[in-house]
Formats: C-alpha cells, sequence, structure tokens
C-alpha cells in the first residue's frame, strides 16, 4: 500500500492508494488537523469525502493507482485539496437526478465552499477547496429609544 505523510511547512500532505477504504484516511487527516471543536470541521471533513471519492471513482486513482490530499490552515481559514492520476474527461459538476446514488459531490462542494476550483495537468486533476472563518456577528451600541 502507498502511504506516506508529512508536514510541509503549514500544510499536511497525505498520499494514499486509490481505494475506497482509504476515504476514511482522508477525512482522518482534516479532522486531527483541525480538531473536532474548529468551527469549519464538520464542513471540511464532508467536502474532502466528497472529493477523495471522486479521485478513486473517476480517475486512474482507482485502478490501482494513489491520491494526495493537503491540508493548509490559517486563520482566515482552511484549503483542502486532492490531487489524482487524472481522468480521460475533466470532472464536471453535473447535475444529478432525483433517483440517482451519486453525482452529488461537486454541486455539494459548490453549494458549501467558498471558492473552489479544479487544475487539470496530463496525469493528474487537482480539486480544492476553501472555507473562510466569518468573524461573528458583533452587535452595535444600542442608542437610547431606538429600535
Amino acid at each position: 500500500m502507498d502511504v506516506s505523510s508529512e508536514y510541509d511547512g503549514g500544510e499536511w500532505v497525505l498520499r494514499l492508494a486509490g481505494s475506497p477504504d482509504q476515504v476514511v484516511r482522508a477525512r482522518r487527516l482534516v479532522s486531527v488537523t483541525l480538531g473536532r471543536d474548529h468551527p469549519l470541521h464538520d464542513d471540511c471533513v464532508l467536502l474532502t469525502s466528497e472529493i477523495a471519492t471522486n479521485a478513486i471513482v473517476h480517475s486512474r486513482s482507482g485502478n490501482g493507482g494513489a491520491f494526495t490530499v493537503t491540508v493548509a490552515c490559517s486563520a482566515s481559514g482552511v484549503r483542502v485539496t486532492v490531487q489524482d492520476e487524472g481522468s480521460a474527461t475533466a470532472p464536471c459538476v453535473c447535475r444529478a437526478p432525483a433517483d440517482a446514488t451519486g453525482g452529488r459531490g461537486l454541486p455539494l462542494v459548490e453549494a458549501l465552499a467558498h471558492r473552489w476550483g479544479l487544475v487539470r495537468e496530463p496525469g493528474s486533476n487537482r480539486v480544492w477547496f476553501e472555507l473562510v472563518l466569518e468573524p461573528a456577528a458583533v452587535p452595535g451600541p444600542r442608542l437610547a429609544g431606538v429600535r
């Protein structure tokens, strides 16, 4: 099994075998990196699961290859990238029929991520998303008698 992990100056990088059982390891990397109390934890884990699954199902990574997950955190947010071994066609935000059992991964990423994108090069697809921390709404001063 091709699995390696490293910390690279603010980023955690994990290379995983392209098999379905490795998606849980991709989710775990995000969970451990952020910590369960992080306000973006749940959305990051969910979206990582979606793009890691896409790498296995729709690219050559799922045919005996591997994929890489990179998690970068900052004070303002989180960026997760999954790089696979490429595919015959580009990943797309296709609209699945209501009765379909799949096809909702990238539409979910599009709906929840603040920004996301795809970089396609010969032999690889790199799908990434960013979630940002939004400052809590701070109530302004109230003036007496004003509603």
